[in-house]
C-alpha cells in the first residue's frame, strides 16, 4: 500500500494496526518545520494506545514503537523535555516485551537522556541495553 497521506490510516477495511503504522510512517516523512508530523505522530500513539487497552497481548510492541519513533521525531526537533516521558513510557512498556523492543527503547532513552545533558542516566540506559541477550 503507497502511504500519501493521513487518509490513508483511515480508510475503510485497513485493519487497525496497519492503519496506525501508516499514520506514523506518513508523520515520519512530513517535514521538520510546523507541527503536522508530530500532531500525526500523536494520533498514532492515541490510536495504538486505544488497540494496547484493548489486546494488550497484540499490540503493546505497536504502542512501543509509536512511542519510540515519535520521541526520536522530538529529538530530532530538539524537543528533549517532550521526548523524554515517551522514552520512559516506552521503556516501561517493553520491560514486558523485552528483547529488542526493550533494547532499542533504552537505546531512545539514552538519546533523550544526552540531548538533556542527563550523561550518567543515558550511560545507565545504554549499560542496561547492552546487558540484554539479542538487543544489539
Amino acid at each position: 500500500m503507497t502511504r500519501n497521506g493521513p487518509d490513508d490510516a483511515t480508510r475503510m477495511g485497513t485493519p487497525d494496526e496497519a492503519a496506525v503504522q501508516a499514520l506514523l510512517a506518513y508523520a515520519l516523512r512530513l517535514p521538520r518545520w510546523g507541527g503536522r508530523g508530530v500532531d500525526r505522530a500523536r494520533e498514532a500513539i492515541a490510536q495504538s494506545r486505544a488497540l494496547a487497552a484493548r489486546f494488550p497481548a497484540e499490540h503493546t510492541g505497536l504502542l512501543v514503537h509509536c512511542l519510540r519513533s515519535t520521541a526520536g521525531l522530538l529529538l530530532d526537533r530538539s524537543r528533549a523535555v517532550e521526548a523524554l516521558p515517551m522514552a520512559q513510557e516506552a521503556v516501561a512498556l517493553s520491560r514486558g516485551l523485552g528483547g529488542g523492543h526493550l533494547a532499542v527503547s533504552l537505546y531512545r532513552l539514552a538519546e533523550a537522556y544526552e540531548a538533556l545533558h542527563r550523561y550518567s542516566d543515558a550511560a545507565e540506559a545504554l549499560a542496561e541495553a547492552d546487558q540484554i541477550p539479542g538487543g544489539d
